[in-house]
């Protein structure tokens, strides 16, 4: 007799998780509460059998336990946490909210999140601790200038941190704790500086035989950085159908909402990879040649900048998915030709 398919829900938490098993029907077979140990999830996944369906949401730390479960075997679903509607309940408590998400995969109405292998995760980790170092090494920029600006210390320079700028807080008359304030923050910058640094190498190192990777520089607009950080945050590009496919994703779409003849399209989602949506508006404020022309356009067209930005990082990012898909852009090469 064949054995009827067993579904399994994870309530993942940071120290304890609640598992429910049911059946194809939908009944409730057992649940079990557990401390997040890796000897108790895989006695408790051995229950089900071989290959059982098993769901787990996009949650904090879940990186070990979906390798563990996909070590184990099990056909592992990853649930998008913005994704599935959970209703106005009148009761939420773990045991539910581990048997809706049984449901949802049970009945093919789970919305699933990508599932990264662990190597692109471990390159994602890299770019986005490269760029919340950067984040933070702008929050000590900033304090110096407002530093400065306490002891109406003027800057005439763009660039307070350059060759010019350094000579200026050099040689700035402040007072003594502004000025230990100052030393100070210059300390901890050269010490983020290094760590960048540090950390720019080992992506190069990492992403230096990616044809993609090469390939999508080629865009105005998009450097190194940029480039690093769409290839680890998107990935296999093949994994979406299309580029309409892939800005929807980045949250760079327009918000549809409609009902019977009611139809309100409002501004861009911002659903999606954050990182991302940032390097496509970054790079479209660099916009140069036919992206600049293109920019002029949509502009006079829609009298708004804000909205010429947003088209322009969608069709760059309409070109960084050919560029990872195919190694090169023909269009940008045969304007070059």
């Amino acid at each position: 007799m064949e054995q009827q398919p067993r579904y399994i829900g994870i309530d993942f938490h940071r120290r304890r998780s609640v598992i429910v098993h049911k059946d194809a029907a939908g009944t409730v077979l057992e649940t079990v509460h557990l401390d997040n140990d890796p000897v108790a999830f895989a006695k408790e996944l051995a229950k089900a059998g071989e290959h059982p369906e098993v769901v787990l949401e996009a949650c904090y730390g879940w990186y070990w336990l979906a390798d563990l479960l996909e070590e184990m075997g099990a056909n592992l679903h990853l649930a998008h946490p913005l994704g599935n509607a959970w209703g106005n309940r009148r009761v939420k408590n773990d045991e539910r909210d581990a048997e809706d998400l049984v449901d949802l995969l049970r009945l093919g109405r789970l919305a699933e999140a990508h599932i990264a292998p662990p190597e692109l995760r471990e390159l994602r980790e890299i770019v986005r601790y490269r760029a919340k170092l950067v984040t933070l090494r702008s929050g000590l920029k900033s304090q110096v200038h407002s530093v400065l600006a306490k002891e109406g210390v003027p800057v005439p320079m763009s660039d307070l941190f350059g060759t010019a700028g350094q000579d200026l807080l050099n040689t700035a008359k402040l007072g003594r704790a502004y000025a230990i304030r100052t030393e100070s923050l210059r300390d901890l910058i050269g010490d983020y500086d290094k760590e960048i640094a540090m950390l720019e190498r080992e992506v190069d190192r990492w992403l230096s035989g990616d044809k993609g990777y090469l390939a999508i520089q080629a865009i105005p607009g998009v450097g190194p950085v940029l480039g690093a950080v769409f290839c680890a945050e998107i990935g296999d590009v093949a994994r979406f159908s299309s580029p309409d496919k892939l800005c929807c994703w980045a949250g760079l779409t327009p918000r549809h909402r409609e009902s019977d003849l009611h139809v309100v399209r409002g501004p861009i989602t911002k659903q999606g990879s954050r990182l991302v949506r940032w390097a496509a508006v970054e790079a479209a404020q660099r916009h140069h040649g036919f992206q600049s022309a293109r920019f002029e356009a949509i502009t006079a067209r829609r009298d708004s900048k804000k909205i010429a930005r947003v088209a322009l990082a969608r069709h760059l990012l309409t070109l960084v998915y050919y560029g990872l898909r195919d190694g090169e852009i023909r269009c940008l090469a045969e304007k070059a030709g």
